[in-house]
């Protein structure tokens, strides 16, 4: 049962995030009204409504984004359109035509995964694009899916159609979903091979490394919870050592001293790589620092995956930063 009480900005604000998955809380003043909160500190406003027969969740939007009494009054509209018969649109529609809507109304991710999404989509699913959305038969998709190398890129392709077909299903544009019974892709998840232990040896095996730049880059991987995609296209004019942060990222104080440290040489990149353009893709001297720590198997990702999952998110940027040196210290001690 979601934890009651009445929504005031004071309290939300000061949410605790948990440790992981989610918390749901409910609102006294509209009863109707939930909130998630995720172990990453994201606040998201919800009803739930039975539709047709299936249990739904419709998302109103992220706090503060939509403060309170918005999404209070938004609840009786919400459940009123939730409630009406799925109209039958006569009005043909090309699948590229509706998934730019589906992305509009439906997709919620950053500038960067929404890009990644849209090179994906074009990518692998283009022999469907002058088709009509209701003319797609579940032999059409099943003969894109088989198009795609990897199990995984296949199974999140056919993760989004289906999400995409079902919101074709309530918009009135096909009468049933063609891949709603369509077998679904097992995908066989990555082992990530590191552990505490294993980020020490890490640390060390860095160390060694006679590059300044590199070594730099990669313990950068450790202490600033960034992806390397971030790290290797720093920039200078967005480091902010006055407020500890890189644009609005928290830097943990070891991020802190490691970035102070680190040769200016008048370019604009932190970590500079040929022809004065920033870091690529050093994946000769990772290799050589995976082998030296004994985790052949570790990938650049897998360090990213291991310091998230470990960190205590919270709605405060100062109180995330602290929880990154209480982390670090923790994981680094010997």
């Amino acid at each position: 049962m979601a934890h009651q009480f009445f929504f005031n900005s004071y309290i939300l604000d000061n949410l605790p995030a948990p440790a992981k998955g989610f918390d749901v809380v409910q609102d006294l003043s509209e009863p109707r009204l939930r909130m998630y909160i995720t172990s990453r500190g994201v606040k998201t406003f919800f009803v739930r409504k039975r539709v047709h027969g299936r249990d739904r969740r419709i998302i109103i939007g992220n706090y503060p984004d939509v403060d309170i009494e918005q999404a209070r009054l938004s609840v009786s509209g919400i459940l009123e359109e939730a409630a009406k018969k799925i109209p039958v649109r006569r009005k043909k529609i090309p699948f590229k035509d509706f998934i730019q809507i589906y992305i509009k109304n439906r997709v919620r991710r950053c500038e960067d995964s929404e890009v990644k999404l849209l090179r994906a989509i074009n990518t692998h699913l283009q022999d469907l694009f002058d088709i009509n959305i209701d003319a797609i038969s579940g032999q059409n998709v099943s003969d894109v899916i088989s198009k795609i190398h990897g199990r995984a890129i296949a199974g999140r392709m056919q993760e989004l159609l289906q999400s995409v077909f079902k919101y074709a299903l309530e918009m009135g544009y096909v009468k049933k979903n063609p891949i709603a019974n369509m077998p679904r892709i097992i995908q066989c998840r990555r082992y990530r091979p590191l552990t505490a232990n294993g980020l020490r040896s890490l640390v060390q095996a860095i160390n060694q490394e006679e590059s300044q730049m590199l070594r730099g880059a990669f313990l950068m991987l450790i202490y600033s919870f960034l992806p390397k995609s971030k790290i290797f296209a720093m920039q200078w004019q967005d480091l902010d050592f006055n407020r500890y942060v890189w644009r609005d990222w928290p830097l943990s104080d070891m991020a802190s001293v490691l970035l102070q440290n680190m040769p200016q040489d008048n370019c604009d990149w932190v970590f500079v790589g040929r022809a004065k353009n920033h870091l690529a893709d050093p994946r000769v001297a990772w290799a050589r620092v995976a082998e030296n720590a004994k985790i052949p198997d570790l990938t650049m990702d897998d360090v990213h995956k291991f310091m998230m999952r470990h960190l205590e998110w919270a709605s405060d940027r100062e109180d995330v930063r602290r929880n990154m040196n209480i982390l670090l210290e923790q994981l680094l001690t010997y």
